[in-house]
């Protein structure tokens, strides 16, 4: 009887069969290793675009408070009629409306439209036909333009400070 050794194809020995079980043991590790990383990079860009689109929903009110802030620093240190006031008032109305859908910043909103109004209301009566002014109405005037001057300075608190509260309020 004769025994015949058949041999197997060619490449198929001890060595080339670890090689190849090494190499796929390599490429599973990769491929693991990626799957894991885009996992990571993903759960990072849907933690930016929440945070970015949280952040969103405060732009206009912060525009609009940065429109009343340039507003009223026009009106700086100059005595103010009621028709000087037509921006800030549209303005003041703008936030007024937003304010109450606002929960984080809602009082700190609330108390730029309290300002606004206390500064709309200090406006200047309008000059009369008299071509001369007494002294008594000269410093009557003198003192409402400081207290419009205050008035102004207290509404740009306000705004600043709600401004701080918005920007505090994107970065977390």
């Amino acid at each position: 009887m004769m025994t015949s050794t058949t041999t197997l194809a060619i490449g198929t020995g001890a060595g080339s069969l670890a090689l190849g079980a090494l190499s796929f043991l390599f490429t599973g590790a990769l491929g693991a290793y990626t799957l894991l990383h885009h996992k990571q990079v993903f759960a990072w860009m849907r933690r930016i675009r929440g945070e970015d689109e949280a952040g969103a929903e405060f732009d206009r009110p912060a525009e609009w408070l940065d429109d009343l802030y340039k507003a009223q620093c026009r009106l700086a240190q100059k005595p103010c009629r009621a028709d000087d006031f037509e921006d800030i008032a549209q303005i003041s109305n703008m936030i007024k409306g937003i304010a109450d859908h606002m929960e984080t910043v809602r009082p700190e909103l609330t108390k730029v439209v309290e300002r606004v109004d206390e500064y709309v209301d200090t406006a200047l009566p309008e000059p009369g036909p008299a071509a001369k002014v007494t002294l008594l109405d000269h410093r009557t005037q003198l003192v409402r333009a400081m207290r419009q001057e205050a008035a102004r300075h207290e509404l740009a608190r306000a705004v600043i400070t709600a401004q701080q509260k918005i920007t505090t309020q994107r970065h977390t």
